[in-house]
Parts: structure tokens; C-alpha cells; sequence
């Protein structure tokens, strides 16, 4: 690996400098610990002027699961972009499979998740992250995460 210089705050500004996504589909606020090719922790602060809130629920307003599972993934790709530093706006980096996801605990407008993944394997380009995510310190949602860059 080369040497990699990570900035002390990974804020919205470099999370956008270093993912493809744009509105409405960035799903994390800030990294806040990141290790190349071991683990990340990173941050999304849920509000109620989300699109998806518009229809996911009327009057009970629920953040979609799979939504949370793509915030671990983007959260994920950002520690293998600081991991392969060349792949940054050269290559992209795919969702290749999840297993074991389950989902503990709604998520609603006002929570902070804290998305936390650890890498299980990496090997010529391909990721294995196991993920979870926390609000208020209670596991709301966890899964076995791939990714392959293309």
C-alpha cells in the first residue's frame, strides 16, 4: 500500500471529492475514523426534509433499510478509495453482494446514524465489510457487505 495522507476531518466536502454520488443520494455526513483496508466509521445525520421521508411513511416517517445499507456501503468505499488512493476518480467502486442483513430498529428524522465496518477480506480489488449501524448507542442494522472496483 502506498502511503496514503488521510485529513484529520473527512467532511461532506472530501466525502464528495472522493464518491461518484450526488443529492439526493449521499448517504453519510462525515467520516470520522477511518484505517485504510481495516475499518471506517462514518457518520449521517437523518432529517425529516429527506425526499424519501415524501412517501416512506405518510405520517410515520421510516428511513428505508436498504437506504441505511447504502450509507454503510458508501461509508465502506471511502475507506477502500483512501486504500487504493489511485482508484479516486478513476475508477468506480461497485456494490457486489450483501449477506446476513437484518434490521433491529427503525430509524426516524432526528436520529444520527454510526455506521461502523471492518474489513473481513480484500484481495485484488475485491472487499468483504462487515457493517453496522448504531443510533443512540443500540444496533439498528447490520450486514456482510461486497464491493469490486470496475
Amino acid at each position: 500500500m502506498s502511503e496514503v495522507v488521510i485529513p484529520e476531518d473527512i467532511d461532506i466536502l472530501e466525502i464528495l471529492r472522493i464518491l461518484p454520488h450526488r443529492y439526493p443520494f449521499v448517504m453519510v455526513d462525515r467520516i470520522v475514523s477511518i484505517v485504510p483496508e481495516k475499518s471506517v466509521t462514518g457518520i449521517k445525520n437523518v432529517t425529516f426534509n429527506e425526499p424519501f421521508f415524501q412517501g416512506h411513511f405518510p405520517g410515520r416517517p421510516v428511513m428505508p433499510g436498504v437506504l441505511i445499507l447504502e450509507g454503510m456501503a458508501q461509508a465502506g468505499g471511502i475507506m477502500a478509495y483512501y486504500s487504493t488512493p489511485g482508484s479516486i476518480g478513476n475508477k468506480l467502486l461497485y456494490f457486489a453482494g450483501i449477506d446476513k442483513a437484518r434490521f433491529r430498529k427503525p430509524v426516524v428524522p432526528g436520529d444520527q446514524i454510526i455506521y461502523k465496518l471492518e474489513v473481513l477480506k480484500y484481495k485484488r480489488g475485491f472487499w468483504v465489510m462487515a457493517g453496522e449501524a448504531h443510533v443512540d448507542g443500540k444496533l439498528a442494522a447490520e450486514a456482510e457487505l461486497m464491493a469490486s472496483f470496475g
